[in-house]
């Protein structure tokens, strides 16, 4: 059956971004349509992770604007994205190693919790009630992500491939409207990197997550994006189908390193 794919949901227009007198990107324009899943590729220092956090408010570009679901904004903080439904993992795990893989989840439930820390320390009833409602969806997600085996162990313990997972399970405990996923294959091996995909693709299946994806594994790339944007030296350089952006010159030249 072919995946629906939907309006415009993010809108990034003209984004530009400097350090001092380092360009980091160059006025960078895209989108991402609801239910998609939207790579964002380039050789290394090409601006990829400096533009997912320009969109979740980590870093704020000198020029532009993003457009999220109607509203446009220049700047927001981190939490101000999140609570608008935009959920990240980064590259390099920022995961709790000392507590379990159920309370590092729990953490991602956070902007959800509406019962204030008297309530939470009382542990009155809607206090309790809000808790289990809480744990029962973070549950949900543990079968979801096959990691009902590792819920008490300390995050520290578990294989790098695990703890990706673990990373990912944070995120979806936000309920985010959008995922942006930072290289979440990076280091794994041949296996790991197959189930990450899979997680990738019944996260966008089952959840009807829009996700917008940063991968260096091209074949990767190729086998699960709708659409493809490609970056090179903090410039657009490419940006279309996985086949249309396979096919250009200018893609290629960059890949090869014979564009500079």
């Amino acid at each position: 059956m072919t995946k629906k794919i939907g309006d415009v949901v993010l809108d990034v227009k003209n984004i530009s971004l400097r350090f001092g007198g380092v360009k980091a990107l160059t006025d960078i324009s895209f989108n991402v349509k609801e239910h998609e899943i939207r790579a964002i590729i380039g050789p290394n220092g090409a601006g990829k992770s400096s533009m997912l956090n320009c969109i979740n408010g980590v870093y704020a570009p000198q020029e532009g604007n993003i457009t999220f679901r109607g509203k446009t904004f220049r700047h927001m903080n981190s939490r101000q994205v999140a609570e608008m439904g935009i959920a990240r993992t980064f590259q390099n795990l920022a995961l709790f190693k000392g507590m379990s893989v159920l309370d590092n989840i729990m953490t991602g439930r956070n902007l959800r919790i509406k019962s204030n820390l008297l309530m939470q320390a009382m542990r009155v009833g809607p206090a309790v009630r809000e808790e289990m409602a809480h744990r029962e969806y973070v549950e949900h997600i543990i079968d979801f992500l096959e990691i009902q085996a590792h819920r008490k162990t300390p995050v520290g313990q578990l294989p790098y491939g695990l703890q990706k997972r673990v990373d990912l399970a944070r995120a979806l405990a936000l309920q985010p409207q959008v995922l942006l996923l930072d290289e979440p294959m990076a280091g794994m091996n041949v296996e790991e990197k197959q189930d990450m995909c899979r997680f990738v693709l019944d996260v966008n299946d089952e959840f009807g997550t829009t996700i917008v994806l940063i991968e260096h594994d091209m074949g990767v790339v190729m086998d699960i994006s709708d659409r493809v944007v490609v970056l090179d030296y903090g410039k657009k350089i490419g940006d279309g189908s996985p086949e249309e952006v396979r096919g250009n010159p200018e893609v290629i030249s960059a890949y090869l390193g014979t564009s500079h």
